[in-house]
């Protein structure tokens, strides 16, 4: 049963325009139809030559260095899978023995095999204990705590995968991972001293002009009560410089590393992950305790 569509299409092979019968028609005839299909599977194969060449030449670097006794950095590292950077910090730590030469480095493949044979077992990061959700927010207890509308709750929960139940057709949100959200959105909580626009006039003698160009210049914490927004008074006054501002504490790489059980590149997939500022001071790296503290204080939920 032949269609009753017409279509005015362009050939995708030859570029000519044909009247087609079916939306799925490409071709305007048998020939163009059989020299596109040649073509593809020319380039399939094509393809498959040019997967294999990247395949046998990704593989040549280990069989040249297969069974040599000394080796370069560069060569060690391609023997290890890392980066080369990794290899001198492996150096530079004494965790690898090395010859240097005329400003060429060699390692010895005995000393790397030596590694693995004096290599401490494998200790695993043990699995924090789940607990279980006991303590819960219902959707006024958020409104009146956190004033936002109803369905920012909903939204915030959905983005933020906060634990949810029902109970009677109510909705009830995990108190903890609420108030974890809330904390990392105004990590100011030990603020207790708030002050309006009209408050900021009296206090400083500034316009509202002035005093909006001054907090958003100074980043100065904020939190919204209905249509009413106050301002930190002590990051007000410490911006205005009446208060000296508190001595932010900090680890060092290592101190993170030790008290956390984790790997460098761990550390700082955690750092990159939740955004946690990190200071360099000199050549070190020091990083917020607070903030760190508070992604491995929160439980895991199932």
């Amino acid at each position: 049963m032949s269609s009753n569509i017409k279509i005015q299409k362009l050939c995708k092979k030859c570029g000519a325009v044909f009247t087609a019968y079916k939306t799925s028609t490409n071709y305007c005839s048998h020939k163009c139809t059989s020299s596109a299909y040649k073509a593809r599977k020319r380039q399939e194969r094509i393809e498959i030559v040019e997967q294999d060449m990247i395949i046998e030449h990704s593989a040549k670097p280990f069989g040249e260095i297969k069974d040599k006794e000394f080796l370069t950095p560069s060569e060690t590292a391609t023997l290890l899978s890392v980066g080369r950077s990794t290899i001198y910090r492996y150096l530079m730590a004494n965790e690898l023995k090395s010859l240097q030469m005329k400003g060429k480095t060699f390692i010895r493949r005995k000393d790397i095999d030596a590694m693995f044979d004096n290599a401490p077992t494998y200790r695993a990061r043990p699995n924090k204990e789940h607990i279980p959700i006991l303590e819960f927010y219902t959707v006024t207890d958020i409104k009146q705590k956190y004033k936002i509308k109803e369905s920012w709750i909903f939204k915030i929960a959905k983005e933020n995968k906060i634990p949810k139940t029902l109970n009677k057709g109510k909705s009830y949100f995990s108190k903890k991972h609420v108030d974890n959200y809330f904390k990392k959105k105004n990590p100011n909580e030990d603020i207790t001293e708030w002050s309006s626009v009209k408050e900021l006039e009296k206090l400083y003698g500034l316009s509202v002009t002035a005093i909006y160009s001054f907090v958003s210049e100074n980043k100065i914490p904020k939190m919204k009560d209905g249509r009413t927004v106050f301002y930190s008074k002590k990051h007000f006054d410490i911006a205005k410089k009446y208060q000296k501002p508190e001595k932010q504490q900090f680890y060092s790489t290592e101190e993170a590393m030790q008290k956390f059980n984790l790997t460098r590149d761990a550390l700082y997939h955690y750092l990159r992950y939740h955004n946690i500022p990190k200071i360099k001071a000199g050549r070190y790296i020091k990083i917020s305790k607070r903030e760190i503290d508070q992604i491995f204080e929160q439980p895991i939920i199932l």
